[in-house]
């Protein structure tokens, strides 16, 4: 039998966790919702992202989801309580999770500007460790130009410096990828980065967390992504998103509005 699992993200960031969900299990049945009607979410205020995560949560009421996977760090940082008691389900973020696995004392956080503004990532790390400094940086141009079809490289590498450089002055040790946006462009960041900082990717913890949560079958372990029981919902431009699946996961799914 397989587990409904439902993932919710502004736009395409979601796919860092459904990729990793996938590579490391098939006995899921995923339902994938895309808020592109209103990406991003990192310009957008507290109480706006607070609503919209209770219009998300009516969303998958009826979808009987065994577990929900909030991909979108802002939400996290401004709504987790609001999935947590609306839908009365296990709900998996990615601050919390990844907070588990720092290591360092200077920890860097680039995120987006709702999620600097809440502080959560840093009052999340510095309630489990001691004696550890949170260095944040908010970068408010990166989901828009991650979710462009056609990406400008020279844009991304010049907001990359932009928004790396103030961490590295302060000589971290590791940076945290506090948008699920950002780990697809890993290879633009790393080539900003010395080898000696560890980049962080939360969706890996996320994924981490649920798989401990609810084990994966013994005859189950898959080396390669399933392409099967995936369903995606978008709230707007269905065909550029389909473009998008198509792209970053190899995936030929139909694209259904909502």
């Amino acid at each position: 039998m397989k587990l409904k699992i439902g993932i919710f993200d502004s736009g395409i960031g979601g796919f860092t966790i459904l990729r990793s969900l996938l590579e490391t299990r098939k006995d899921v049945e995923v339902y994938y919702l895309a808020d592109t009607k209103r990406v991003p979410y990192g310009n957008k205020d507290i109480e706006q992202i607070r609503s919209i995560a209770k219009e998300i949560c009516n969303w998958f009421k009826d979808k009987n989801v065994d577990a929900l996977l909030i991909a979108c760090n802002t939400s996290n940082a401004c709504a987790l309580d609001i999935f947590e008691k609306n839908l009365e389900i296990p709900c998996f973020d990615l601050i919390h999770s990844v907070s588990e696995t720092v290591t360092k004392k200077y920890i860097g956080v680039l995120a987006t500007h709702a999620t600097i503004k809440s502080s959560y990532y840093k009052r999340i790390i510095e309630s489990k460790r001691k004696n550890v400094k949170v260095i944040q940086q908010a970068c408010p141009e990166f989901v828009s130009e991650i979710e462009r079809t056609n990406q400008d490289l020279n844009k991304l590498n010049y907001l990359s410096d932009l928004y790396i450089n103030p961490l590295l002055k302060e000589n971290v040790e590791e940076i945290i990828l506090g948008c699920s946006h950002y780990p697809l462009i890993y290879n633009v960041l790393k080539n900003k980065i010395h080898s000696n900082i560890r980049i962080i990717d939360p969706s890996v913890a996320l994924v981490n967390k649920f798989n401990n949560s609810f084990l994966i079958p013994k005859n189950d372990c898959c080396n390669c992504i399933s392409q099967d029981n995936i369903k995606f919902f978008v709230t707007a431009k269905s065909e550029e998103f389909s473009k998008k699946v198509k792209y970053w996961l190899e995936i030929n799914k139909e694209i259904k509005l909502v």
